[in-house]
């Protein structure tokens, strides 16, 4: 019998949920398709999102450990083939904590009103990685409170954002054409499709919630629920950020990294508190982001290691 404690209510399965998949910061690549964002979000959230979190679904209420796709790969293909996958999994995620600790010093010194020299950057940059480190030592089990806080506060942000673009919209109009025939997709607009793959990765991450599966009391039943219903909430919230993106500066002038940051700017100005308090609580966010994450890569890598095909170390 598991010695784990297991503290995952279903609302914490479904928050879970919410907080790995929903990526804040990934909503601006997504908004510069511009209108036809919203058909390819809703095209595939019917022939994606729904289809791989069912599957997922299935497979993680099979195996009811820490492996996650680990144990699928290695019973599927062998031992080899589930090393490497725990190794790919495992790797993408100091390469994806590097690029948001790049973020957090620019946006910092937006709030503060300051633009730092290369010592303090490298120093709140490597604060962050560390910090991070630290936070995922513990147990899955006995960090519901990161998940849970994340996930509220990746919404609040989402809802803020839309709610201020609807808000400028009324006062100073769109900045972007909202002419029906920009919701329509074009096949041959290049630089269009190209972001469609943010919209797939926007879409990644169920299988970390499967990792989760020891520490939730009943995973066969709360796992597919949790990604139906947060599927559908990560759907319509990925949606109405966009939206309010969109609302405030055109398609083609958003910046893939900070266009959220922007068009808040743009919509309340750089001096608000309302900026501010945005930027604070996203800086946050990319703490349970990453944490989060940290859960489920390092799970699968420990676990693999437990099984022989990954490094004791």
């Amino acid at each position: 019998m598991s010695n784990k404690v297991k503290k995952f209510s279903f609302i914490s399965v479904i928050l879970s949920v919410i907080c790995v998949v929903f990526v804040a910061e990934a909503a601006a690549p997504a908004a510069a398709i511009g209108n036809q964002q919203f058909f390819w979000w809703i095209f595939l959230i019917i022939t994606f999102l729904l289809p791989y979190g069912m599957v997922v679904a299935e497979l993680g209420t099979t195996y009811d450990s820490d492996g996650g796709l680990y144990d699928w790969i290695r019973d599927a293909f062998g031992d080899r083939w589930g090393s490497r996958v725990a190794w790919y999994y495992w790797i993408n995620f100091p390469l994806w904590i590097a690029s948001l600790a790049t973020l957090f010093p620019d946006i910092l010194g937006m709030v503060l009103g300051v633009e730092f020299e290369i010592a303090p950057v490298l120093l709140i940059e490597l604060a962050f990685v560390w910090i991070v480190v630290f936070m995922s030592f513990s147990k899955v089990s006995d960090s519901a409170w990161i998940l849970n806080g994340g996930a509220v506060l990746k919404v609040l942000i989402a809802v803020s954002v839309g709610g201020l673009g609807i808000w400028y919209a009324v006062n100073n109009g769109f900045a972007s054409d909202m002419s029906p025939h920009t919701f329509i997709p074009d096949l041959t607009n290049t630089n269009a499709l190209t972001y469609l793959s943010i919209i797939l990765f926007n879409f990644m991450g169920f299988e970390v919630i499967c990792t989760f599966a020891g520490a939730m009391k009943n995973p066969s039943r709360d796992i597919p629920k949790a990604i139906v219903l947060g599927g559908l909430a990560i759907g319509a919230i990925y949606l109405f950020c966009s939206f309010g993106i969109g609302a405030a500066i055109p398609a083609d002038q958003i910046d893939p990294d900070f266009g959220m940051i922007y068009a808040v700017m743009t919509m309340v100005g750089e001096a608000s508190p309302i900026f501010m308090l945005i930027c604070i609580v996203f800086l946050v966010t990319l703490f349970a982001n990453m944490a989060s994450w940290s859960f489920g890569v390092n799970y699968v890598a420990d676990y693999a290691a437990k099984h022989g095909n990954m490094p004791k170390v």
